[in-house]
């Protein structure tokens, strides 16, 4: 039987006790004494879950108080270097008994993310959540609310919003620099994993080092699969994109419809933030698939080529974004003839162009510096949670959860192979009902939000 006061509870009691005053804001968020540590879970500690959890450890006043993933020598490693942190397989376990938590960190493949936020969030838990915030539309619209509700320092883990040229980017379009802006091409290297095939057949024993049931989560179970068979067409594909020719874990979950958001999900969190940001795009009007090797079945196609519009709103003119990956561009002549890197993009205006082949943030030294510089992405949320100000982080879910959004758009287009038109306001594709199925995922009994 749970006790009815919690740490959290007793902090403030105390601080109260002592004479310090505490001024709360509103939801279940709560302020900090001085020199108070924040105890944290950590869910996933390998992989990004791995990077997440150093930056977050390496915090001065940080307590890891609780760790969880799936995969079992992920999480002995991890409890060897926290020997006092509560250790388990399930997250559902992790936050059962949240008294001695005060924030959750979750780097789970993508369908877990909001799975583990909401409930923690719900019970008053800041969170950091690995990019991207939610596999798929409805989740994004609910991390949202919920944090906004809660009152609640979120940080969704991409530092792009932190990154010099990329705020200097967006105070180049806000000066009028560009003049209107009516277009923004984004492209990207990945997939660097498989895409694009059909389940393999067979199925594998599961490894003793694995939870697979807490691995698959709130996805549909399916049978353990450890590596494609011999001969089959993945082997063909670069040595670095057949990662070992593991079928779903470690790292290749990213391909598959039930467990990743694939290239776009990927990507988008970090590149887009340049327009997004700068031009307060909000929510897309249409995504068009420009291009694709292939429907959705199960995996993502190996390569894509989508356009989202932007209706005109206030004084900012239409934009047309577009999207391209596995080995897709933009046009030669809009690079300037310049051979594209894996990675980049041209931000098109009606007085001039920024990107590769383009002018570059250098040439516009004369716009003045107008928003602020954080710090890293670790450092400014639990600096966040210590002054109970939901806005210090750079990538809140308030925002990212729209942008989050915008983009997972992208893949229903993909999955219905057709342009599909939004209402955001009654959250409903207008144009495709059969689509609306692909907004809100259907949970395994015995999760969810």
């Amino acid at each position: 039987m749970k006790r009815s006061v919690t740490r959290r509870t007793c902090l403030k009691s105390a601080a109260a006790a002592a004479g310090s005053i505490l001024i709360l804001p509103g939801g279940l968020a709560r302020a900090y004494a001085a020199n108070e540590s924040v105890h944290v879970g950590v869910i996933a500690t390998g992989g990004r879950g791995g990077a997440n959890l150093n930056g977050v450890a390496g915090q001065p006043g940080v307590h890891i108080a609780a760790l969880c993933d799936a995969d079992r020598p992920r999480l002995e490693h991890a409890a060897r270097r926290f020997p006092d942190a509560r250790a388990t397989t399930d997250f559902r376990e992790l936050l059962d008994d949240p008294r001695e938590l005060d924030a959750v960190v979750v780097s789970t493949p993508d369908h877990t993310h909001a799975p583990a936020c909401v409930p923690a969030m719900k019970q008053g838990l800041h969170c950091f959540c690995e990019k991207p915030l939610t596999r798929d539309v409805h989740e994004a619209r609910v991390m949202t609310e919920v944090t906004a509700e809660k009152n609640l320092v979120t940080q969704m883990g991409t530092p792009a919003r932190g990154n010099e040229a990329v705020i200097r980017t967006v105070e180049v379009i806000r000066s009028g620099a560009l003049g209107d802006v009516v277009e923004a091409h984004f492209w990207t290297n990945r997939p660097i994993w498989p895409q694009g095939f059909d389940r393999p057949p067979g199925e594998d024993p599961v490894p003793d080092s694995l939870d697979w049931d807490a691995w698959i989560g709130p996805a549909p179970m399916r049978p353990f699969k450890a590596k494609w068979p011999e001969g089959h067409p993945v082997y063909d594909l670069p040595a670095n994109q057949q990662r070992g020719g593991h079928v779903y874990h470690p790292f290749v979950w990213r391909g598959w419809w039930d467990f990743g958001t694939g290239a776009l999900g990927d990507i988008a969190p970090h590149s887009w933030n340049s327009a997004y940001w700068g031009l307060e795009l909000g929510a897309p009007e249409s995504v068009e698939v420009v291009e694709t090797t292939g429907p959705v079945t199960e995996m993502f196609p190996a390569a894509t080529i989508l356009r989202f519009h932007f209706p005109a709103r206030g004084r900012r003119a239409a934009v047309d974004l577009y999207w391209y990956d596995g080995g897709k561009f933009p046009p030669a002549d809009l690079l300037g003839g310049t051979k594209p890197a894996p990675n980049g993009s041209v931000i098109v205006g009606t007085e001039a162009a920024l990107g590769l082949g383009r002018n570059s943030v250098a040439d516009f030294a004369d716009v003045p510096r107008t928003l602020r510089r954080p710090d890293d992405m670790y450092t400014e949320w639990i600096a966040g949670i210590k002054a109970s100000d939901p806005q210090r982080p750079s990538c809140p879910f308030d925002y990212a959860g729209p942008l989050t959004e915008a983009y997972l758009l992208g893949n229903i287009a993909l999955k219905m192979d057709r342009r599909i038109e939004w209402d955001p306001e009654a959250f409903r594709i207008t144009n495709c009902p059969e689509a609306n199925q692909y907004l809100k995922a259907e949970y395994r009994s015995g999760w969810g939000l």
